[in-house]
C-alpha cells in the first residue's frame, strides 16, 4: 500500500506539469494579453476616438517597455516558465496583474460563496437521493419507482441556468412574487442580526441558488443507488439470508447495505470536491454571487495570466489527491482490495 501510494504522489508531478506547460503554452499565443487590456484601458480613458488612438499610440512609445519588465513580459519566455515552476513548488501563484492582489487572498476571498454552494450542493444531494434510491429499489417497478424516475429525470433534463431564470421571474421579484433576494449571500444588516436571524437570512439568500445546482444532481445519485442495490438485492448471498428466515429491515441494512454503498462512499471525495470547483458560473452571475467560478471565467476573459495559471495548478493538484483519496477508500470499505498484490 506505501510502494502504491508512492508511486500514485510520483505520477501527480507529470500531470501537473502537463497540464501547466499546455497551458502557458497556449497563452503565449492568445491576443489581447495583461498589457493589450490596460493599453486598451487607457485609450478609453483618453477621450473621443481620435485623440484616444493618438494617445494610445505616444502611450505604447513611451511605456511598453514598462509594462513589459512590471509583468515580467521582458524576460525570455523559458525563464518565465520555470520562474512559474519554481513559484508553484514553494506554492507562490503569484500576483494578479490586473487587480493588484496575491492569486491566494483573491481565491481566499471568493471561498466563502463556493463553500457555501459546495457544501450544500452535496450535502443536499446525497441526504435526499441515497434514500430515495433504497426506497426505489425497494420498490422497483411500483407506482412509487416509476413517479419519482420521471421527476428525477425531469429535474436532470433542466438546465440549471434556465430553472434559474424561472425562479427569479417566480419568486425573486420578476413578473409575480417577491420572496427570495436576488444579490449576495447576507443581507447588508448581516451584523446587525442576532445568531438564529443570521442563519435564517444565509438559508433565505442560498435557497434559489441551491435548488438549481441539486436538483440535476439528484438523478445520478438516485438512479447509482437503486441500481447498485438492485445488484446486490439479486446476489446469491442475499437470497441465502432470506431463506433463513432474517427480517427484511435486517437483510437490507445489514448484508445489502455497506456492499451497495462502495460506489457511493469511494465516489464521496470526488463529488464533495466537485461541488466546490466544478464552476457554477452562470447561477453565481444570475444571483449575482461572487465565487471561484466567476473568478475563474473573468479571469480568462481579461487574460490575467496568474489567476488563471494558478487556479488551474490548485485546481488539478487537489483533483489529483481526491483522485487518490477515492481509489484507498476502496480499501477501507473493501478489504478485499490490495493495490499492492495487485502490482506485483
Amino acid at each position: 500500500m506505501i510502494a502504491y501510494i508512492v508511486r500514485r504522489l510520483l505520477l501527480m508531478v507529470p500531470t501537473l506539469l502537463g497540464a501547466l506547460t499546455i497551458t502557458f503554452v497556449v497563452m503565449q499565443f492568445v491576443p489581447g494579453g495583461p498589457i493589450e487590456q490596460l493599453m486598451a484601458e487607457a485609450r478609453v480613458g483618453q477621450g473621443g476616438e481620435a485623440g484616444a488612438y493618438k494617445a494610445g499610440r505616444d502611450l505604447d512609445k513611451k511605456q511598453l517597455e514598462d509594462l513589459k519588465k512590471m509583468y515580467g513580459f521582458d524576460k525570455p519566455l523559458h525563464v518565465r516558465y520555470f520562474e512559474m515552476l519554481a513559484s508553484y513548488a514553494r506554492f507562490d501563484l503569484g500576483k494578479s496583474f490586473l487587480q493588484n492582489k496575491q492569486v491566494w487572498d483573491l481565491i481566499k476571498e471568493k471561498l466563502p460563496v463556493s463553500i457555501s454552494l459546495g457544501l450544500w450542493t452535496f450535502l443536499v444531494s446525497y441526504l435526499v437521493s441515497v434514500p430515495l434510491g433504497v426506497a426505489k429499489a425497494v420498490r422497483e417497478g411500483s407506482r412509487f419507482d416509476t413517479l419519482t424516475t420521471g421527476l428525477v429525470l425531469l429535474g436532470y433534463a433542466i438546465p440549471g441556468f434556465v430553472l434559474g431564470l424561472l425562479l427569479i421571474v417566480l419568486f425573486a421579484g420578476g413578473s409575480f412574487l417577491d420572496w427570495f433576494p436576488l444579490r449576495g449571500l447576507t443581507s447588508d444588516n448581516w451584523d446587525e442580526l442576532s445568531w438564529g436571524a443570521r442563519i435564517v437570512d444565509y438559508f433565505w439568500h442560498l435557497a434559489l441558488p441551491l435548488t438549481c445546482l441539486v436538483i440535476g444532481s439528484f438523478a445520478t445519485i438516485t438512479m447509482l443507488t437503486k441500481n447498485t442495490f438492485i445488484e446486490e438485492i439479486r446476489k446469491q448471498y442475499v437470497l441465502v439470508a432470506r431463506a433463513k428466515g432474517l427480517a427484511q429491515k435486517r437483510v437490507l441494512y445489514k448484508h445489502i447495505f455497506r456492499n451497495a454503498l462502495i460506489p457511493l462512499v469511494t465516489g464521496f471525495p470526488a463529488a464533495f470536491i466537485g461541488a466546490f470547483f466544478a464552476g457554477a458560473l452562470l447561477i453565481e452571475t444570475l444571483f449575482s454571487l461572487d465565487g471561484l467560478g466567476l473568478l475563474a471565467y473573468e479571469s480568462v476573459i481579461r487574460r490575467d495570466y496568474p489567476v488563471v495559471l494558478g487556479t488551474l495548478y490548485l485546481f488539478t493538484l487537489i483533483a489529483l489527491v481526491t483522485k487518490l483519496v477515492t481509489d484507498l477508500l476502496y480499501v477501507v470499505v473493501d478489504p478485499r482490495v490490495q493495490f499492492g498484490a495487485a502490482a506485483r
